[in-house]
């Protein structure tokens, strides 16, 4: 299987047209008001639209509530990315509700963090390694930030999963190599400022991943 990769953070048309262009197999649409890539569903539906089948679209949420939830998947999107304090319990609840797939992020800075994983094996679609960020910080993850990739050497992954948190053009070789992903997932790494999504580096960065 091919290196996969997902755009996160799309707010504009030309960069959703850009990581078409490109053969990006995932979009991401950030819905969460603290974000600079904060869309709002309505928003995400105009941009989800022309996507073709085939191309994932998800939406992703910080503990969002169901009326949010509902609202992101009527603007179209495929699955939800849930990157806040969500328990084993809420997910379940989500995908038993919504009948739609769901990625947790899982934080990361030590080897211990990996083992939160695995409450989420039966819960959630899929695992997102992220790295964690400061005590504190406004954002959970869209930092730039990267956590050390050995630490998933030898990791028994309890579901499906996906690597994200500082990744870019240059360094996206060595972070397949390092850990083995099959799908990446960036944000920051092809922007220009944060929120600003560059064309030219979605293009770079699905070029890099289109030869791995």
């Amino acid at each position: 299987m091919r290196v996969q990769a997902k755009i996160c953070g799309l707010s504009t048309a030309d960069t959703v047209t850009a990581s078409l262009r490109g053969g990006a197999a995932w979009l991401g649409f950030v819905m969460f008001p603290k974000s600079p890539r904060n869309v709002t569903p309505d928003q995400a539906a105009g941009l989800i639209a022309p996507v073709p089948a085939g191309v994932g679209t998800v939406a992703v949420l910080v503990d969002p509530d169901d009326d949010l939830v509902a609202r992101a998947i009527g603007a179209g999107v495929t699955a939800l990315q849930l990157h806040g304090h969500e328990a084993p319990e809420r997910v379940v609840a989500l995908r038993h509700r919504f009948g739609v797939e769901i990625w947790k992020a899982v934080p990361v800075r030590t080897r211990v963090d990996l083992a939160g994983a695995a409450a989420f094996r039966g819960a959630a679609d899929r695992i997102l390694y992220d790295a964690k960020t400061p005590d504190g910080a406004a954002l959970p993850g869209g930092m730039g930030l990267r956590f050390d990739w050995t630490l998933l050497h030898g990791f028994d992954h309890p579901l499906p999963w996906a690597l994200s948190g500082g990744l870019d053009a240059e360094n996206v070789a060595d972070a397949v190599g390092v850990t083995g992903a099959r799908l990446v997932d960036v944000s920051s790494g092809v922007e220009r400022a944060p929120g600003l999504k560059d064309v030219d580096k979605i293009a770079a960065f699905l070029q890099a991943t289109a030869r791995l």
